[in-house]
């Protein structure tokens, strides 16, 4: 049976369909939902195995990006949000915005609903950067997420205006030492510390990154494909490593 796939949406999100596409690429079962949906309980989250939060602009990123949904997810469905992380079978993935949203929800990188450790904030260049980056996979960490890419530099498109990884020197000391960066930037478009571009949670269940893999799930994607130098998507791996592990064949 596919893994169903809740692809959480709130006004403002605008990779809905693009994560819907790179999940049902991958083998899952996805399904678009919005936020409000889960607060009137006509969709429980406990019906689905993965949660996915993709990019955009949720709620105008008023205040501050992804803030106004973690208020949701904190306030009104912290519960469900317990019960779903607490399960084995489950994962989460946030992407731009949703990665945004995962750091304020307090869920990256120490699974602590509610108390936030770290932040993505304004870019070093003072403008929305809106490209295609190089990022190497971190060996050391042991996510299911990244089965067999490991140590791997590979192509996403970035866009995003707040995307600096930032937090204090003891907190960022204890990413590391739990190795629990992800991605590090080779040309670091935002002056993320240590080059970080996405990290875990100490399960590897719940990854948060900037760049987009659901916008290279198809060789078609990348803008130089044509002259043959693109040998695979290589976004689609994340997704097709998460979908085999909740079915239990990874």
């Amino acid at each position: 049976m596919k893994p169903k796939v809740l692809i959480l949406k709130a006004d403002g999100t605008n990779r809905d369909e693009e994560m819907a596409y790179a999940f049902k690429a991958a083998g899952g079962d996805p399904k678009i939902v919005h936020v409000n949906e889960l607060r009137t309980g006509e969709e429980k989250l406990n019906n689905y195995q993965i949660l996915a939060l993709p990019g955009g602009f949720a709620y105008g990123d008023d205040i501050v990006s992804g803030k106004i949904l973690a208020i949701e997810l904190t306030s009104f469905l912290k519960e469900e949000m317990k019960k779903f992380i607490e399960r084995k079978d489950t994962a989460i993935l946030g992407v731009c915005n949703g990665f945004q949203v995962l750091v304020r929800t307090g869920l990256l990188p120490f699974r602590k609903i509610g108390e936030m450790d770290v932040t993505l904030t304004n870019n070093d260049s003072g403008h929305f950067e809106c490209r295609w980056i190089r990022v190497k996979v971190n060996p050391k960490n042991k996510s299911k997420f990244l089965t067999g890419i490991n140590n791997e530099i590979i192509w996403l498109p970035i866009a995003h205006g707040e995307g600096k990884f930032f937090t204090d020197e003891k907190t960022l000391k204890k990413v590391e030492e739990n190795n629990l960066a992800a991605f590090r930037y080779i040309d670091n478009p935002n002056g993320s510390l240590n080059d970080i571009a996405g990290v875990t949670d100490a399960t590897g269940r719940i990854l948060g990154m900037m760049p987009h893999p659901e916008c290279f799930v198809r060789i078609e994607q990348h803008p130089n494909w044509r002259r043959g130098n693109v040998k695979k998507a290589q976004g689609l791996p994340l997704f097709e490593n998460i979908v085999q592990f909740v079915k239990g064949e990874l």
